[in-house]
This record gives structure tokens, sequence and C-alpha cells, in this order.
């Protein structure tokens, strides 16, 4: 069959049953007309006055238009009957009112007298029949899902949905009414006790989250929908622990736009996270600020291919820059970002450049020629055990990297500058650490001397980032484990891509020069508690299902990190989550030529390159 031929029968159906419906209205009408009738003279044919009769005849036509006419301006023809609802049960009522008024008036316009009761008992059988034409589809649809759900009992899903709002009513409306979803709901959890007991759709609501476990195992729950998308933090996270020990798989709702969007379905469910189970309130950023600091700029992102840095670069995207540069060495992890970017904001002036911050030419020729207003630095080796064995090409990425791209943004004007760096910048016990370090240096010595604003952004770990600890946990549950955990005792603060990049724009917004930002994290969480959640919302069991192997601290990696010396202090910003450190004291002329020194020997391949870091960052131990 052609293409034009699946056009033709694609507007055909729909034609079809809109001349179906008419037909049966226009039956009805006839016919109730005929009711109302019959009923005003106690079902006596021959009682009915002649008069009445003639009248009858006379405003038939004129009726069946009237009618029609109310009926098309109270679109009972555009409506989708097989998921009919209250809103078109208004819509019938109204538009049957309407005709009968309209009824009425023409038998008063053109004398044709019928009972007083005629207009009435007209109207309310029209509105029986009018519905029981348009909602019979949808009961038949019901009946006849309930009946394949009897016939296939125990071969679907069994699920339980958390939450009886709004959000729950919609899921179960798909649930009920989809012929595509394999899925039967068997009970709903709320904690509003008014409710508990009661019926949402046929669904019994079974009580509050201390009955989770019990109706999971009297229910045979397959799979748990979590359908409070605007639960707090705490509340979210209180309920997906007492779920995620039952075993069962863990979806929700991603937010509560969804709800407000009506874009409520079971499609928009998404695997529950391990970011969910963190129970704090996420940072929270002023949009306006940062809009004001970005909009109509030229901001460029180095690394911009990777996690943050893509991130970064739909964060800004979003917020009316005048051009976004994004420059990354990897040109497949550019060439994702760009195409996105593309589809999403056709608006947006993008230039993507394939290129190495180590390359000062380069660097100075895309300074020159694009004249950027605020640099995002987030181009970096981050691996730690890697760079333990190659610490000559840390030196040369991240510092070298860091100075080329930092005089570049001096020498061309740029007008703020800020670097993505880390907590394990604070006493480091590694190379990647100690380079990070120095990178802040950097930046704080050229605050000194130079009309842009240099600063650094300090946080912890990143939940999903490239590399870091929950894909690889990810991957080794996926392949039937083990999951492999450093140390039992091993903590690392966490926080999640979007509050990372959020801080970023935030202290680009907050910046006057040589700040350390730090992100209040909240507390530290236990790298082996990541492993057994994520093993538990994989629907399995830790030690048992999935094995958890300790395997020793690696080369260069601390049981904790800290987010600042002791040294640097502490102060609030007006972000209650955002604070900043106080530069430390150094001597920038001596630093300037170590640093100098430290990158000519990186590129020598020096093998006493971590004696040199040690004399830059007296903090530094390494094993």
């Amino acid at each position: 069959m052609t293409g034009k031929d699946n056009n033709v029968n694609f507007l055909k159906i729909p034609t079809n049953r809109i001349i179906a419906l008419v037909m049966m209205d226009v039956l009805s009408i006839l016919f109730v007309s005929f009711l109302a009738l019959y009923i005003r003279y106690d079902f006596q044919i021959q009682d009915i006055d002649p008069v009445f009769w003639v009248s009858y005849q006379h405003i038939m036509f004129p009726n069946l238009a009237i009618t029609l006419l109310f009926f098309v301006l109270w679109k009972l023809y555009k409506s989708v009957w097989r998921y009919a609802s209250a809103n078109e049960l208004v819509n019938i009522v109204c538009a049957v009112a309407f005709a009968s008024a309209g009824q009425f008036i023409w038998c008063r316009i053109t004398s044709n007298p019928m009972p007083r009761s005629y207009s009435i008992l007209y109207g309310f059988f029209l509105i029986l029949m009018t519905c029981g034409i348009r909602f019979g589809y949808r009961i038949l649809r019901i009946i006849n899902a309930k009946r394949l759900s009897l016939r296939h009992q125990g071969t679907g899903t069994n699920v339980m949905v958390i939450g009886a709002g709004a959000a729950g009513d919609m899921l179960l409306k798909e649930i009920e009414s989809s012929r595509y979803l394999d899925m039967s709901a068997k009970c709903i959890i709320d904690d509003q006790p008014g409710c508990h007991g009661k019926l949402l759709r046929g669904v019994p609501i079974v009580g509050g989250r201390d009955r989770i476990h019990e109706a999971v195992e009297l229910y045979r729950i397959d799979e748990i929908l979590f359908a409070i998308p605007s639960a707090s933090p705490k509340d979210k996270r209180e309920l997906l622990e007492i779920c995620k020990e039952t075993g069962c798989k863990l979806r929700m709702l991603p937010g509560v736009y969804q709800l407000i969007n009506g874009d409520v379905s079971v499609s928009k469910l998404k695997d529950v996270e391990i970011e969910d189970l963190l129970g704090r309130e996420p940072v929270e950023i002023n949009s306006e600020e940062i809009l004001e600091f970005v909009r109509g700029k030229k901001v460029l992102v180095t690394g911009g291919g990777g996690s943050i840095g893509s991130e970064l670069c739909r964060q800004v995207a979003a917020h009316q820059p005048k051009q976004l540069i994004i420059l990354d060495i990897y040109e497949n992890n550019a060439y994702e970002i760009q195409q996105e970017l593309a589809r999403k904001y056709s608006d947006l002036d993008l230039v993507v450049l394939i290129a190495s911050v180590r390359n000062k030419p380069r660097m100075d020729s895309i300074f020159k020629q694009y004249r950027p207003d605020i640099v995002y630095h987030a181009a970096a080796h981050k691996h730690v055990p890697l760079m333990e064995n190659s610490p000559n090409e840390a030196i040369k990425n991240n510092v070298m990297g860091t100075y080329r791209t930092a005089l570049a943004a001096h020498e061309y004007g740029v007008q703020s500058f800020v670097l993505i760096s880390t907590d394990k910048a604070v006493n480091p016990t590694n190379v990647m650490g100690a380079s990070k370090r120095i990178c802040e240096m950097i930046i704080q010595m050229l605050s000194r001397k130079s009309k842009t604003r240099f600063v650094a952004v300090r946080f912890g770990n990143v939940l999903g980032s490239n590399g870091s600890v929950i894909p690889l946990f990810k991957q080794q549950i996926a392949e039937g484990g083990p999951v492999t955990v450093t140390d039992p005792n091993i903590i690392r603060y966490f926080m999640t891509i979007p509050e990372a990049v959020s801080l970023v724009l935030q202290a680009g917004a907050y910046s006057k020069g040589g700040e350390i930002f730090v992100l209040n994290m909240g507390e530290p969480v236990k790298i082996v508690d990541l492993a057994i959640n994520l093993i538990k919302l994989s629907g399995l069991k830790p030690d048992v299902d999935i094995e958890i192997k300790f395997t020793g601290l690696r080369p260069g990696e601390k049981m904790y990190e800290e987010l600042l010396m002791e040294e640097e202090g502490l102060r609030q910003t007006a972000n209650k989550n955002v604070f900043i450190g106080k530069p430390l004291e150094f001597d920038p002329d001596v630093f300037e030529k170590q640093l100098e020194q430290l990158i000519l020997d990186a590129r020598r391949e020096s093998p006493n390159i971590r004696q040199e870091i040690k004399e830059i960052v007296p903090t530094y131990e390494w094993n």
C-alpha cells in the first residue's frame, strides 16, 4: 500500500465515525421527540391531542437542525470517546439544555404549541440517549478489559501505586484503558487516613506506608509506581527506603511539572535512581541572577562534551546567551551535545570546536576570533588511579591546560573565568587532587593582576558523571556481580549533575575574583550503602543475588574527602547552600616561577614530578 493510500485511510476512518455518530444522533432525536410526547400522554397514542401531532410534524426537521447545531458548537463530534470523562458529560448536558431551550423558543415563534412538560422530557431523555451512545463504547472497553484481566490473571505485572492523588489517578486511568500495558493495579498506598478503605477507579486504598510490605505480600506485587511528584525529598526518601526493601521493581514520575502539564503516563515513569535516596533538599539557585549574568553574552565551555561540561552547555543555552562556544578534544562527545542543542534551540548561535587546552597557539586563536565574555573551564583529567600512573599527563592537561586557557582569558579581556575544581584538591593525597589545587592557585594568582574575574568552584563526587562509581555499579549489577567497593568505611560527598552545574552558574554570577566557591552537600554517604541501595533498587538481594566485594583502597585514594582547608575559613553567600572560602596567602612571584618549571619538567617526562608538586602544594602527601 502506498503512502498516499495510507493517508486516505487515515482521514477516512474518523470521517466514517463522525457520520455514524451523526446518524445515531438523528435517530435518537427523532425517537426522543416522539417518546417525550408518548410519555406525556401516559403511553396512550390515541389520547395525544391532534394539535400536538401537527406541531410535532412541523418542528421535526427544524428541531433536528437546532439540536445538531448545538452538538457541533459543544464539540460532541470532536471528543475521543474512548477516553470520555466528566468534561464530555458536561458538554453533553449543556448542548442538550441549549437544544431544548431552542426547541421551546422555536415552538413559540412559529406558533406550534406543545405540552409544557414536552421540552423537559425531551431534554432528559436526549441526555440519556446521547450519553448512552458516547459512553457506551468506553463502558464496553472497560468490560472487555476486565474480562481479559480475569482471563490473564497471574500472567501480567501486578503493580502497587504509591499516592492516591491526581498523578496516581492518571496512572490508574491509563492502566485501565490502555490495551498495550500488561499491568494490573492491585492496590494503592496513601498516608492520608481519610481515604483508607476506599476505592480509586475500583482499586482499593489499603493504608499508609506502614502497610507497604504487607500489601506487597498480600497482592503479590511485582512493581511499585511512585506517583507523588510533589513529595519533599525527605518524604520521598523515606517511602523509597521502605519500597526498596520489598524486592519489587521501583519506578517514579520525574517531577511535579509532569502533573502541572497534565503529562502523567506510564511512559513518563523512570526507574528510581540512587540520587532519589539522598534525602536532602536539592540546591536552589537564583535563576534570575544567572539569566542576567549569561543573557546576551558569548560563553565558552571547555570540555563541553563531558558530563559536567555538557550539562553546563544545556543550562547556558536555556539562558539566552549571545553565542555558545563548545570546545572539546573528543569529537564524539562534542558532536552529541551539538546535535542535542541544535534540536532543542534552533535559534541558538552555536559554535563547536575541536581543540586541546594545552595548545597555546590554538587557544589564542580561538579567544582572538570569538572574544568570549564568560569561560567555564571544565576540561581536565579526573580519574585518580589513572593519573597516579601518569602523573606528568595530569600536570600537562590540568595545570598547563588551565594556565594557558586562563592566560588567554586574561589577554583577550574575558569578563569572568570559572574553574571547575574538586574536593580532592583539599590536603591532596593523589596527583589529580594536587594538580587541581595548583589550578586553584593559578586562578587566585591571576585574579590579583587581571581585570578578568577568576574564580574556582569546588564540589564533591557527581552522581552519574562519566567514570563515577554509580555507572560502574550499574554495569557490575547488570553483569551479575560482584559489585566492587574499595573499603566498607569509605565515605564521599555526593551531588547530582544539575546541582553541580547550578553551583557553577551561580558562582559565576556571584564572582568578584579569587574566590573558591563550595556547595553545602549535607552529610557524606558511605560508598557501600550506595552499592547496597542500587542492588535493592534493581530488585535483587545484596550478597545473595549480587556479591559485594571489598578490594582495598587504590593508590592516592582517601578514606574521606574534605571540602575546605582549615585555614581557608568559610563565609555564606546570598544562597544558603553556596559558601566562599577565603583565598590562601602565597607569594605569586615564587609560585609563577615554580609553575613554569613544573610545566617544563612535565613536558620532559620528569620522574621526580611528585616532589616538585610537593614544593608547590605543601599539604600534598603520597604513599
